[in-house]
């Protein structure tokens, strides 16, 4: 699987109001948080049911661009994982695109 900057992935999102945010994990066990991201808009919505979310919230899956979420997950700390839609991990993505 070749990810590349231009590439154009899934995630899920909190809408909260007029605001919205990407949503990420944590792995306790391995005290690693990383965004889950997804190849297909079927699989990431697949995959929710498999997310740790917020009751009581709201939630859709968008689309961006991988070196967006790259920008985005290295300000916040946060790694991308590629995940299908059981929401195991198919590819850790470098922090850097």
């Amino acid at each position: 699987m070749t990810i590349e900057a231009t590439t154009w992935l899934y995630v899920a999102i909190q809408k909260t109001g007029s605001s919205e945010q990407i949503v990420g994990q944590t792995d306790g066990e391995h005290d690693i948080s990383f965004i889950p991201a997804f190849l297909s808009k079927e699989s990431a919505q697949q995959a929710m049911f498999h997310l740790h979310l917020e009751k009581k919230k709201k939630y859709e899956v968008q689309a961006i661009i991988y070196e967006d979420l790259a920008r985005h997950a290295v300000e916040n700390g946060f790694f991308v994982f590629v995940l299908d839609e059981e929401g195991k991990v198919l590819e850790r993505l470098p922090a850097v695109p």
